[in-house]
Order: C-alpha cells, then sequence, then structure tokens
C-alpha cells in the first residue's frame, strides 16, 4: 500500500529524472500538507490556484494564468505542464488530480523555430494537425462522489468536457502517470523516454465496479518488479 511519503517519494524521483532527461524546463517538488484531522495532501506550490483557474474560462485563457502563477509540478520544454495532487487521511488515499495540459498556441516555438523544427519532440507540437487538449486522471472516494459508471471512483477525463468520465481501474501513481505522459507524447523515432524511467513498484488497489467494466475503459497495470 502507498503511502504519502512513497508517492512523494515517487514525485520527486520522475522529476529529476524529466530534468536530467531535459525534459523539464521548470519544475517545483511537492509538499505536505496537513488538514484538519489526519488529512494529508502531496501538493505543489501555488496548486490553490488550479480550480480557480479553470472554472468557466477558455483553456488558453486558464493554460496562462497557470503558467503565470507556476502551478504545476513541471514545465515541459514545449509548454505543457504537469500537475500532481494526492490527498490522504491516514494510510488511505482519498483522491488524486493528475493533470497533463499542453501548450495551446505556438508562440514559444515562432521565437525560434529553427530550435524546435531540428528536435523530434517538438516536430508534432509544430504540425498543423495538431489540437493540443488537456487530459486529468481523477480518483474521489469521498462520501456523494461515486455514482457508477456515470462519475467512477477512479476515471479519465479528456478535453474540458464536463460529463467526460471514462472509468479507470485504479488510481494512478506518479510512476504510471509519467509513464502514460512518455510514452504517449514524448516518444520519438529513436528514443523512448518511457522506456529508461520504468513504471515499477507498488501500485493502487483497483475501484472499479462490475459494471463499470462493462464500458469501454482504461486498464491500470499491477505491481510490477524493481
Amino acid at each position: 500500500m502507498l503511502t504519502p511519503k512513497d508517492v512523494v517519494e515517487q514525485i520527486n524521483d520522475r522529476i529529476l529524472r524529466l530534468v536530467k532527461a531535459g525534459l523539464a524546463d521548470h519544475q517545483l517538488f511537492p509538499a505536505f500538507q496537513r488538514q484538519g484531522g489526519d488529512v494529508v495532501r502531496v501538493v505543489y506550490e501555488n496548486a490553490d490556484h488550479v480550480s480557480i483557474s479553470l472554472k468557466n474560462r477558455a483553456y488558453r485563457e486558464a493554460y496562462r494564468l497557470l503558467v503565470r502563477e507556476q502551478a504545476y509540478n513541471v514545465k515541459m520544454i514545449d509548454g505543457a505542464l504537469i500537475q500532481v495532487l494526492y490527498e490522504f487521511s491516514g494510510p488511505t488515499l482519498l483522491r488524486h488530480r493528475l493533470a497533463f495540459l499542453p501548450a495551446p498556441h505556438l508562440d514559444d516555438f515562432q521565437n525560434d523555430p529553427d530550435l524546435y523544427l531540428e528536435d523530434e519532440i517538438h516536430g508534432d507540437v509544430l504540425a498543423r494537425d495538431v489540437v493540443p487538449f488537456p487530459l486529468r486522471f481523477d480518483y474521489d472516494v469521498r462520501a456523494g462522489r461515486h455514482r457508477e459508471v456515470a462519475h467512477p471512483m477512479s476515471h479519465l477525463t479528456l478535453g474540458q468536457y464536463e460529463h467526460c468520465r471514462i472509468p479507470v481501474t485504479a488510481p494512478v501513481t506518479p510512476y504510471r502517470f509519467i509513464d502514460f505522459v512518455l510514452r504517449n507524447f514524448y516518444h520519438t523515432a529513436s528514443r523512448s523516454y518511457a522506456d529508461e524511467m520504468p513504471a515499477v513498484g507498488e501500485v493502487f488497489g483497483e475501484s472499479i465496479t462490475p459494471a463499470e467494466r462493462l464500458v469501454v475503459h482504461v486498464a491500470i497495470p499491477g505491481r510490477t518488479g524493481e
């Protein structure tokens, strides 16, 4: 069973590896934030700006606000933001919010296009047929939150569609989340960054219901060896 300490260690490990790989442009390491009782949050600095920035705002505007407030764990070299937030009650995971928010415009690249055109990672970003959109893995077991199929305890949201909640079999660890991001958005013909940062170790227990397994869903792999 993963503890808040385990989660912080996984986040720190992945941030350091992203920096070493040259993928991180700016980073903020997580910290513990104690709430009432035995509730502990694993958060990044300025995490409270997230709900304010995303409410009733166009994605471009929300992204700019998040960058300005540095409300993220990592800003990638292509401008994408990675946000990782967990909340525990004692040893029990209450919820998490794991978000990947690509840059909604190409302003940064237009300032020095030759630099990015030579890099395989940014080739897709510069392509005219690529439409950047945010994605988020959420988990929440607090009272009154779960509605079978309509609002799974663990789910994936694509874009800013209010009712897009694709069931996920279990909460997602930091290792698994970063693996997902690297494997799908930073994979090049010559280098697989995800393979350099294997998603090993303990995972959270399953939370999907039988009814949610009957619809299209996302499966989180079980524990893997070190």
